[in-house]
């Protein structure tokens, strides 16, 4: 058996990447159609123009700044990839609330916080 070629293991990497984000995409859709969540008609455009991007290119973005070299969305795309999964679980906090305030059932925390006065 020959060993395979360095540019063969790059395509098979590429490749897989793809078929992870175009998973992604669809799993979000689903998850949003069987928890019957309306999505706004830009997350509805957004998924299939990302969808489309990677079937096409093999990566949703073209700017290589805004991503890691390896990954087929860029950080921001990942970021409303994951709004519209959590929008579809039914978690309706914004991602910059959700430290604040603890879990159902859960203690607050307390930390190395200001103090009171006195």
């Amino acid at each position: 058996m020959k060993p395979k070629k360095p540019l063969d293991r790059f395509a098979a990497a590429r490749a897989a990447a793809k078929r992870a984000a175009l998973n992604a995409v669809k799993r979000t859709r689903r998850k949003a159609d069987k928890a019957g969540v309306t999505l706004s008609e830009w997350e509805g455009e957004f998924l299939g123009s990302v969808e489309d991007r990677v079937k096409t290119f093999g990566r949703a973005f073209a700017d290589p700044d805004k991503g890691a070299p390896g990954s087929v969305f860029s950080a921001l795309q990942a970021r409303k990839l994951k709004e519209i999964a959590a929008k579809a679980a039914g978690d309706t906090r914004k991602p910059w609330e959700r430290k604040a305030e603890p879990r159902p059932g859960e203690k607050p925390r307390k930390g190395f916080g200001r103090k009171p006065p006195p």
